[in-house]
């Protein structure tokens, strides 16, 4: 088959890659539905995250089980299917506590912008959907296995309730989707920090009540303005770098709650300014599977339509038109299709 590989700074090829095979008795082969390009994909494509040889991508997918190991009993052939960037047994001491990002026997596998994928645990990884999705739908469920996931995640471990007021920190489809999840929870007030005109359309379409387009100690002091100099009770830092972090944990009230989900590239936090800010950090890689159950559900009864993130719909081998288009900003989100 072919599939996409990235060699260097902004040199994504599609090309021949060995077809995937059963390698372990609980893997599964899926044959790809939907992928797609995520920001963290960026990092490496910008030559930020160095690369020491080529390396296959993607790590977003749903698609239909072709064939499992003779070990996996909780999916078969035919069903549809969603799974997470992390492979894990859902049965360990991490799995039973929410953690699947963090499971004991855990496996990072980037390689499904192509058109099949081998699963590794694939009991513990995968979901399946009540039946054959529609076609419309594929899309917003490809947003569960990574970018919805993560922004559920960031609300959660934000401590999100009814009432609350909410800020979200990063306009791309992690921080978009932040603001769905924050919405979904009951927050009262949702104010997104964007500058970019379509994606603050985007955020109010799924639940934001204002929007700050400042950055910075801008972006804090009219946070801080918006809230009577008090600051939010939940601030979803959905970017990873210095700065959005500070902005991030300066917005907070004493006693709120900052979640960090972006994948983080330069990041130092002053641990005496933490200490008096009584500010409770908790983030991490979003363990999706956690969420997935549910997630699946509310798209699959149309509570929740994700895939609006998707702005850039390509051919697979098309995929380094889509790397372009999310570098250079011109697109959101794009979504692959084999």
């Amino acid at each position: 088959m072919k599939g996409t590989v990235l060699h260097g700074a902004h040199d994504v090829r599609f090309e021949d890659r060995e077809d995937p095979r059963i390698e372990k008795p609980t893997d599964a082969i899926l044959r790809i539905a939907a992928a797609c390009v995520c920001g963290s994909d960026l990092w490496p494509y910008r030559g930020i995250q160095k690369i020491d040889q080529p390396v296959p991508m993607g790590h977003e997918y749903c698609g239909v089980v072709e064939e499992v190991g003779r070990d996996v009993k909780n999916v078969k052939p035919g069903q549809f299917v969603i799974g997470s960037f992390f492979a894990s047994d859902n049965t360990c001491p991490h799995c039973r506590l929410g953690y699947q990002s963090s499971c004991q026997h855990r496996e990072f596998f980037g390689s499904a912008q192509a058109p099949f994928l081998r699963v590794p645990l694939a009991d513990g990884t995968l979901v399946s959907t009540p039946g054959m999705p529609a076609e419309n739908t594929v899309p917003s469920l490809l947003a569960t296995s990574d970018v919805l996931g993560t922004g559920w995640f960031a609300a959660d471990a934000a401590e999100v309730k009814p009432g609350k007021t909410v800020v979200v920190v990063g306009d791309g489809a992690v921080g978009l989707l932040a603001i769905l999840a924050a919405r979904q929870m009951g927050a009262e007030r949702i104010i997104a920090m964007s500058r970019h005109e379509t994606r603050q359309k985007l955020a109010l379409g799924f639940g934001a009540t204002e929007i700050v387009a400042e950055r910075g100690d801008d972006g804090v002091a009219r946070i801080r303005e918006l809230t009577k100099g008090v600051g939010a009770d939940s601030v979803l830092e959905c970017v990873g770098t210095q700065e959005s972090m500070m902005q991030a944990i300066q917005s907070t009230r004493p006693g709120g709650h900052v979640s960090y989900v972006g994948v983080p590239h330069g990041m130092s936090l002053n641990g005496e300014q933490l200490f008096f800010s009584h500010v409770h950090l908790h983030g991490g890689p979003a363990p999706v599977r956690r969420y997935l159950p549910n997630l699946i559900e509310l798209v699959w009864t149309e509570q929740i339509n994700p895939g609006k993130v998707f702005d850039l719909v390509l051919p697979l081998d098309r995929v380094a038109e889509g790397y372009r288009a999310m570098d250079e900003r011109t697109a959101i989100k794009a979504l692959l299709r084999p």
